[in-house]
């Protein structure tokens, strides 16, 4: 079986970065936030979750360029290079991409782990010199930190909401537009209703029906797209 490197991958240039040496090991790390409340009376105060924080994903890379090194056919470095030629690509990654007025989400990716992620610290330590002084070994301590948006948080967690919903009855020529208007001030948030009372013809609606109304922000079950 060959060895498999790990790769950083800028998504804004698709460039991939395959790491010279996998690390040795790395560390993942997560916590969350509660805020808590003292009651009189109570020998713990009551504690109620806030808001999850970013994992981390942190490692040590070991880089060397005394010697000739390669992947596959393709030669990594030249022998005596300057190391910093390497720890450079890893470091730039930190630099603001001009197209997105910041610098650029990774990923990372290493057998079964995949890290969607940014740069946020790296610690070089030159480790090994020529006679002239130019750095031909390194390691690079990496601090990844955890990329994650709207989008992304409503796609990949299935979360179900605190139940907040209000029902409503169909009047005398009602569609859901205009149900729409009067619950959410808005007749284009009909479909956040329509999806939760599983309607099909949102124009044929039948007097005295009873629809629930979801609070908004609405996430649809089965494609992920969010309504507010």
């Amino acid at each position: 079986m060959s060895l498999e490197k790990a790769i950083i991958t800028n998504t804004v240039t698709l460039e991939k970065i395959p790491v010279m040496f996998n690390p040795e090991e790395y560390t993942v790390n997560k916590d969350i936030n509660y805020a808590q409340t003292g009651v009189p009376g109570l020998s713990a105060p009551i504690i109620q979750f806030v808001h999850g924080n970013m994992q981390t994903l942190e490692m040590e890379l070991f880089l060397d360029t005394y010697e000739e090194h390669r992947d596959g056919s393709r030669a990594l470095n030249q022998a005596g290079e300057d190391v910093r030629n390497l720890t450079n690509k890893i470091t730039d990654l930190m630099n603001i991409d001009p197209d997105i007025h910041a610098p650029p989400v990774l990923i990372f990716t290493w057998a079964s782990l995949s890290f969607t992620c940014v740069l946020a610290r790296a610690s070089q330590r030159f480790i090994m010199f020529k006679p002239d002084g130019t750095p031909v070994r390194a390691r690079l301590e990496v601090t990844f930190n955890e990329f994650r948006n709207v989008d992304l948080e409503a796609k990949e967690i299935k979360r179900q909401t605190v139940d907040y919903s209000s029902f409503y009855v169909v009047g005398q020529g009602e569609t859901l537009s205009a149900i729409a208007w009067r619950t959410y001030g808005d007749p284009g948030l009909w479909r956040p209703i329509a999806l939760a009372n599983d309607v099909d013809d949102p124009w044929a609606l039948t007097v005295g029906t009873r629809l629930m109304v979801p609070q908004l922000p609405y996430r649809d079950p089965q494609t992920g797209e969010v309504y507010q």
